[in-house]
């Protein structure tokens, strides 16, 4: 705190630095989102992720009834086509024989994600979590309601990509999310809408003031002030005279005048 000469200290009219955000629970690091703010978060994710389901499940039917299994339907060559198959294990076949594992897999990412979403406060993280859990729910359903039973059902695929792997819709919804997490993970933004430096208070707001122009103002006393009991260059002592021109000839050293 600043003090004066005779050591009364002032008022600190100094700006103080930014206050760290909180969240819901006054925990600090956490950004304080605005209830209604969270609530359109929510409700779009869940609307999404009813899109995603309903399209998902709207399609497979539609693959049951229309595909021959097995038989390939081309639509831009061999490069991409319709061919449907009753997948046991998850993408590319993996896991086959472990069906109820998937499922149970696939039901704790459900969980996670609902849990998540209660701190949700980015725009993207709440389409990510809304296609991610969209497409976790399509390939769950099939699992849980489709042959040979429960938690044994075989998801149906039916959208052949090359002679890679065939997919559906939900498959395209979780490489989406999948996508959308890394590129918000790499620039730093979390769930909660907080981003990775920007909790640190702003230049300038941690001293005095700067000026306008950036420069530093000298916290030394200006060189022109004189100090206390000495003389200004230029000017006669107190007490002594100037020294003037003299009214007598020159000095010689032959002797005394």
């Amino acid at each position: 705190m600043p003090t004066t000469d005779d050591d009364t200290a002032l008022p600190d009219d100094r700006p103080t630095p930014a206050a760290t955000a909180t969240g819901d629970d006054g925990a600090g690091g956490a950004v304080l989102v605005a209830p209604e703010r969270r609530r359109r978060l929510i409700r779009g994710l869940v609307a999404l992720t009813l899109s995603v389901l309903v399209v998902d499940q709207v399609t497979k039917v539609w693959a049951v009834a229309a595909l021959a299994p097995g038989e390939r339907t081309p639509l831009l060559g061999d490069l991409f086509g319709l061919q449907l198959v009753r997948n046991p294990g998850a993408a590319l076949s993996i896991a086959t024989g472990m069906t109820w594992v998937l499922t149970l897999v696939a039901v704790v990412v459900v969980i996670v994600i609902v849990r998540v979403s209660r701190r949700i406060g980015s725009a993207g993280w709440a389409v990510a979590l809304g296609l991610l859990l969209g497409g976790a729910l399509g390939n769950l359903v099939d699992r849980m309601v489709r042959e040979p039973g429960p938690l044994r059902g075989h998801v149906i695929d039916f959208l052949a990509y090359g002679r890679l792997f065939i997919g559906n819709i939900a498959d395209i919804a979780i490489v989406v999310a999948a996508v959308l997490v890394v590129w918000l993970t790499s620039r730093g933004i979390h769930v909660d809408g907080s981003r990775d430096g920007h909790d640190a208070a702003p230049p300038g707001t941690a001293g005095d003031p700067a000026p306008a122009d950036g420069t530093d103002v000298p916290d030394t006393a200006t060189p022109d002030t004189a100090t206390p009991g000495t003389a200004t260059p230029g000017t006669a002592t107190p007490g002594t005279t100037k020294p003037g021109p003299s009214t007598s000839g020159p000095i010689t050293g032959g002797g005394a005048a």
